[in-house]
């Protein structure tokens, strides 16, 4: 399926709008701690993979570097992230960052969701908040959203 195919398939979603935007003040990047959610489908060998309409999310241990792509998606080009993770995972750059004194900490879990789904509302009522609470509850300030 071309791009131009699935751009075509998607321009007529609704999308939600609020009256309200929720909003927190977090801490200053140098005492925030970080997270990285991603959208590309990414777990560790011995977790489940992600199967079409899959709207769960696999926690990604941040002393871990075998990270597994799963994204089934054939419009989806895995050059980038065979090359180097950090184009679609930048744990390596977070770590920098903490030893530049630009962030506080990074969190010792983030978050992966299969970005590749049509039908957002389990993401949105189900799996998103539940991924934001258990990211609250380890004391994460910030999160990194790398969409893929």
């Amino acid at each position: 399926m071309t791009d131009k195919a699935v751009k075509a398939m998607t321009a007529d979603i609704e999308t939600l709008t609020f009256d309200e935007t929720a909003f927190t003040t977090p801490p200053t990047l140098a005492e925030a701690k970080v997270a990285i959610v991603t959208s590309a489908s990414l777990h560790h060998p011995d977790d489940d993979g992600f199967a079409p309409a899959d709207t769960g999310f696999r926690v990604l241990a941040a002393d871990r570097r075998d990270y597994v792509l799963g994204h089934w998606s054939p419009n989806f080009d895995t050059t980038g992230f065979a090359a180097d993770i950090n184009t679609v995972f930048p744990i390596d750059r977070l770590d920098e960052l903490v030893a530049q004194g630009t962030i506080g900490s990074v969190a010792d879990e983030h978050l992966a969701y299969a970005g590749n789904q049509f039908d957002l509302s389990a993401v949105r009522l189900d799996s998103g908040p539940a991924g934001a609470r258990k990211l609250k509850a380890a004391g994460v300030d910030v999160v990194l959203l790398t969409p893929v």
